[in-house]
């Protein structure tokens, strides 16, 4: 098991690393759209919150040779479910086309007050 704390993505709100790799997969904690410049949620509007989330998953993806046709599954939790739509929008450009299996549902409450959080799990070939 190798734990990760990618350079390019925010650091850990807590006792938690950016992913873990194990075997032939790379489990990536949930990212919530804070930007890795400034440690805040700079965006209020879901789509930049969710464009912000995806480029965080991708650093952690690439700081270990990784992409996004490598994610199998993702996570993503919603402050609510109004926001689905346009979460999916910016999600599907993301993946171009790839179309990993997927679990969405709003929960009670993220951190920072977030809007949205996505884990992935990604296959290492």
């Amino acid at each position: 098991m190798k734990i990760i704390h990618a350079p390019n993505a925010p650091k850990a709100l807590g006792p938690y690393c950016s992913a873990i790799r194990t075997g032939n997969l790379l489990f990536c904690s949930g990212q919530t759209g804070i930007d890795p410049l400034t440690n805040k949620v700079e965006s209020t509007t879901i789509d930049g919150q969710t464009k912000q989330v995806l480029a965080n998953l991708k650093a952690v993806l690439a700081s270990e040779g990784l992409g996004v046709k490598d994610v199998v599954k993702c996570n993503v939790y919603l402050s609510d479910m109004q926001h689905f739509k346009t979460m999916n929008a910016v999600y599907g450009d993301f993946f171009e086309g790839h179309t990993p299996a997927r679990t969405t549902v709003a929960v009670a409450g993220l951190p920072l007050d977030a809007l949205v959080e996505i884990e992935c799990i990604a296959e290492i070939k």
